[in-house]
């Protein structure tokens, strides 16, 4: 894509706020997290808790702006216990009383994660839309990329974008207290 750069990023506070920004509008987001005033600290404990430590968090750059912001987890990633306990405080914080939602929902995408070695995209998400900044990001990846690769969409919209990459939808997921729905996603590898 024209004028549109991946490149790895260690800034924190820079992914933590184009995440939130992107996410602003997302329905399993805004369900969870009804206060849009407590996204940064939301998206922030997801970076507390390690998800794309090593080298796994890229910005995507449209003519020399930050406009997007993906977290990859190589195979055999987990959390580690410092990590998770730094990360609950964070996710308590910004969930509230709906902390409970959170864990919920990781339960159910817990049950479509492969048993095998996988890569895991746990958050990809661009500013602008229409300008190819998904694709972008997809592509730097995903290119060069071996084994299976596992998502969940939180956006019935993104579906299609990740079915031009390999992706197939393995389930739906109808998230509970009045949910939206969530796609669970693989890439075979």
């Amino acid at each position: 894509m024209a004028g549109i750069s991946v490149v790895a990023s260690s800034d924190k506070k820079l992914i933590t706020t184009l995440l939130a920004q992107a996410f602003v509008e997302d329905p399993v987001i805004r369900w969870m997290l009804p206060d849009r005033g407590k996204d940064h600290l939301f998206f922030q404990a997801m970076l507390t808790t390690g998800h794309g430590r090593d080298s796994g968090r890229d910005v995507a750059m449209l003519d020399g702006t930050a406009v997007g912001a993906s977290v990859w987890d190589p195979p055999g990633f987990a959390v580690r216990k410092v990590d998770e306990m730094r990360g609950i405080a964070g996710f308590i914080c910004a969930l509230g009383k709906r902390a409970s939602y959170g864990q919920e929902l990781d339960e159910l995408c817990a049950e479509y994660r492969p048993n095998q070695p996988y890569w895991y995209l746990p958050l990809i998400g661009a500013t602008v839309q229409g300008q190819g900044v998904g694709t972008s990001m997809l592509h730097a990846r995903l290119d060069g990329m071996a084994g299976a690769v596992h998502l969940e969409a939180s956006n019935e919209a993104n579906v299609p974008l990740y079915e031009r990459f390999g992706f197939e939808v393995i389930g739906e997921i109808d998230l509970p207290h009045g949910g939206p729905k969530l796609w669970p996603m693989r890439r075979p590898g």
